[in-house]
């Protein structure tokens, strides 16, 4: 007896449609156990190779799909929370630099191969890059290891203009609700859907009362900041200026915490995302990790450590509100849990701080809320672990985007300073 083919092609169609539609009603249904199995795979493959992983969309974003597969995953199990940006921004040079180099391949890392954050993980060597400032490792509790490039703006005066906001204009919420899992996830956050916030990794009366203080006084470095994607700029950032680049939003960071609120401050200025002459932010992570390394061991009495960023948005996004009258990028809090829906805990991303990580944010999140509103996006959490593992009161900040301004950037950097010294003084914002 023969096979009809046409018949089965059409049955195969059938299937294949009816396929399709049980898995659009699960996902609809937010069934995400079944469907992961089946379709994250795929997503997760897809979008960690099309977009750099500092890039994030916000609700009113929208990402187009490069492709046929890309497309069908969008629609099976939708992931809207990205965007892929490919930065083709120029060198923009070390911050300790005066003048530009005219080969970059002399202020980058000279090994570039890859270096895996299992290597790091397992304690094995790691190639540092090159140019990871070796005073950092000496820094007296006076210095920060940055120089101004020449003709930027005078950061002393600016920062004795900075104002702090010390009466509440914004949202507080009872202690009771924050500490419901449902009333601060909804709230709160924004999660990628390759991971999941479980209330067994969110524990909101705990992190609620964990103290954020800092133990020591500012005789000795009490923070660190650096920039794992040093070449980060914005909109009228001036090519081979680094002072008008993510790294001279940090420096003015640097300034007013020093400065106004009297504490100890190490900026790291090193250059990690740019390889060989070329943008490279694959491997950005595993050479800024082992450079930080460095810098704690030398300077065992820092206790918060952040990693300044900026976002990749659509070109249409603009970022900004408006701050005691001055145009202000939006800040974000980032959050990594080295956990994925498909492998669940990623053991060789293991990351004994994150407890402390996520009560950080969280308690910065509702200091920003509280002294300025709408000021801060939500928390996002992703899948990873990033740099955040090396001390419990570790950030990754993402301030505005490339869609910002210098001086829209440079704004953020004083209600984030306000904000970061009220949680380190002990200050919380709830009923």
């Amino acid at each position: 007896m023969g096979i009809n083919i046409n018949k089965v092609v059409r049955v195969s169609i059938i299937l294949l449609i009816a396929i399709l539609f049980i898995l659009f009603l699960l996902n609809r249904c937010n069934n995400i156990n079944i469907t992961d199995k089946m379709v994250t795979l795929i997503g997760e493959k897809i979008y960690a190779s099309e977009m750099p992983i500092h890039s994030y969309m916000n609700e009113l974003d929208t990402y187009t799909p490069e492709n046929w597969m890309s497309e069908f995953v969008c629609f099976i199990y939708p992931i809207n929370n990205y965007i892929g940006i490919s930065d083709s921004a120029a060198y923009v040079g070390d911050f300790n630099e005066t003048t530009i180099p005219e080969d970059p391949n002399s202020n980058v890392a000279t090994d570039s191969s890859s270096i895996s954050e299992t290597a790091a993980a397992n304690g094995t060597d790691s190639t540092v890059a090159a140019n990871t400032s070796t005073n950092s490792e000496t820094q007296s509790s006076n210095n920060s290891n940055t120089a101004q490039t020449g003709g930027s703006v005078d950061l002393s005066t600016k920062v004795a203009e900075v104002m702090s906001n010390n009466v509440i204009t914004g949202s507080v919420y009872p202690k009771l609700s924050l500490e419901n899992f449902n009333f601060l996830y909804s709230n709160f956050y924004t999660v990628t859907s390759i991971t999941t916030l479980k209330d067994s990794m969110l524990r909101p009366k705990e992190f609620l009362s964990k103290d954020m203080t800092v133990s020591h006084d500012a005789s000795t470095p009490q923070i660190l900041i650096f920039h794992t994607h040093s070449q980060e700029t914005f909109t009228d950032s001036v090519a081979g200026d680094p002072s008008t680049s993510i790294v001279g939003v940090g420096e003015y960071l640097t300034q007013i915490l020093k400065q106004k609120y009297g504490l100890n401050v190490i900026h790291d200025s090193s250059v990690y995302d740019y390889v060989n002459g070329v943008l490279d932010r694959s491997k950005a992570y595993d050479y800024s990790e082992a450079g930080i390394k460095k810098i704690l061991e030398a300077n065992p009495s820092i206790e918060v450590v952040i990693d300044l960023h900026r976002d990749g948005v659509a070109d249409t996004t603009h970022l900004v509100t408006d701050v005691n009258g001055k145009q202000t990028a939006k800040v974000m809090f980032f959050n990594g849990l080295s956990y994925t829906n498909l492998n669940g805990d990623i053991s060789y991303l293991y990351n004994p701080n994150r407890d402390d990580n996520l009560a950080m944010s969280l308690q910065m999140q509702l200091l920003g809320n509280a002294y300025y509103p709408g000021y801060l996006r939500r928390i996002y959490v992703n899948a990873y672990r990033y740099c955040l593992h090396l001390r419990g009161k570790s950030m990754l900040i993402e301030a505005g985007a490339q869609t910002n301004s210098v001086e829209e950037e440079m704004n953020a950097m004083e209600p984030l300073a306000d904000v970061l010294n009220k949680l380190l003084s002990g200050q919380k914002a709830y009923e």
